[in-house]
C-alpha cells in the first residue's frame, strides 16, 4: 500500500506576524541558454538580451530594494558570478543573501550523483571566490531536481532548498534513513515572472507578453490569499525580465504594498529558513510515485 505524505503543518511566525513573504531574484543571465546549447553563444542579439539582467536589471533592482528598505535573496549560478563579479559583489555589499543556483544553470533530471556533485562544487567555488560567501540556500535550475538531490544538499551543508511546490508553508523535508532533513521553502510557477514576461526565440515563451500591471495583479491576488491563510509568499523574478523599467516600477509598488502589511514578516530566505529550523518541526517525506500501480 502506498503511504500518502502528510501535508506540511502550520508555522508560527515571529513577533506575532500572521504570514511571511520573501522576494527572490534568479540572476540567470546567459547561463540557461548556454547550458541548453552552447551554439546560442554565437547569437549576439540573444546574448545581449540575457546580459541585460546582470548589467542593467540587477543595478535597477538593487536601487528599488534600497528605496523600499527590503532585504532579499539572489540565486546566482557560479558562471554568472565569474562573468559579472562587480554586480554580484554589490548584491552582497547591499546586505542581500546569495543562494546557489548551479554553475551553468545545468538541467539536473537524469544526471548521476557524481555529475550533480560537480555542478554543486563548481558553483560553490565560484560564489566563494567572487562573493566571499558560503551559501546556505539552494534553488535548482529550472526548478527541477532528482530524487537524490535533497540528500546531496543536506550532505553539502545547505540549510534550505527552494525548488519544490507541494506546500504553501515551509517544512522540514526528510532525506536518507537517519532522520535527517533540510528546510524546504516552497515556490510555485504562478509566482514566477518568467511565465508572464519571457519570450526568447528558439528557447522559451509563446510570444504572449503580459503588461506589468496584469502580472502584478496576479502576484497580488496570490499574496492577499496567502496572507489571509497565514502561509508563505515567495515571488521569483529574473533581472533580465523584471529589471526592465516599467516592470521594475510596478514591482516596486508591489513591494511597498507587501511591506505596508504590518502582519506580514518580510525577510530574506535564509532568515526564514533559520526560523523554521528553530521550530523543530517533524520532518515529512516526499516519495517518488510508482507509475505501475
Amino acid at each position: 500500500m502506498t503511504t500518502i505524505p502528510k501535508p506540511a503543518g502550520p508555522i508560527t511566525w515571529p513577533d506575532g506576524k500572521k504570514a511571511a513573504a520573501a522576494f527572490t531574484f534568479d540572476v540567470d543571465g546567459e547561463s540557461p541558454l548556454l547550458t541548453a546549447d552552447p551554439k546560442f553563444a554565437k547569437l549576439m542579439g540573444l546574448m545581449s538580451h540575457q546580459a541585460y539582467g546582470p548589467l542593467v536589471g540587477v543595478p535597477r533592482i538593487l536601487d528599488l530594494l534600497r528605496d523600499t528598505g527590503v532585504r532579499s535573496s539572489f540565486f546566482v549560478p557560479g558562471y554568472i558570478a565569474l562573468r559579472y563579479p562587480d554586480q554580484v559583489k554589490q548584491i552582497v555589499a547591499d546586505g542581500h543573501e546569495i543562494g546557489h543556483h548551479g554553475h551553468l544553470h545545468e538541467q539536473l533530471p537524469g544526471v548521476s550523483r557524481e555529475e550533480e556533485q560537480g555542478f554543486l562544487d563548481r558553483g560553490f567555488e565560484a560564489l566563494r571566490k567572487v562573493a566571499g560567501v558560503e551559501p546556505k540556500g539552494y534553488r535548482a535550475p529550472l526548478w527541477e531536481s532528482n530524487w537524490h538531490t535533497p540528500e546531496m544538499l543536506g550532505n553539502a551543508g545547505f540549510l534550505y532548498d527552494s525548488s519544490l511546490m507541494d506546500a504553501d508553508v515551509p517544512y522540514e523535508l526528510a532525506y536518507g534513513t537517519e532522520g535527517k532533513s533540510i528546510v524546504e521553502l516552497p515556490i510555485n510557477w504562478i509566482l514566477d515572472d518568467w511565465n508572464q514576461y519571457a519570450f526568447i526565440p528558439g528557447f522559451s515563451g509563446s510570444g504572449l507578453v503580459e503588461t506589468p500591471r496584469k502580472a502584478v495583479e496576479l502576484f497580488r491576488s496570490e499574496f492577499d490569499a496567502q496572507r489571509e491563510e497565514g502561509s508563505f509568499f515567495v515571488l521569483t523574478c529574473h533581472p533580465f525580465l523584471s529589471g526592465r523599467p516599467g516592470r521594475a516600477a510596478e514591482l516596486k509598488k508591489f513591494i511597498e504594498y507587501v511591506k505596508s502589511c504590518d502582519d506580514v514578516w518580510l525577510a530574506p530566505m535564509e532568515e526564514i529558513a533559520a526560523h523554521v529550523r528553530a521550530q523543530n518541526l517533524e520532518p515529512r517525506t516526499l516519495t517518488e510515485p510508482d507509475p505501475s500501480l
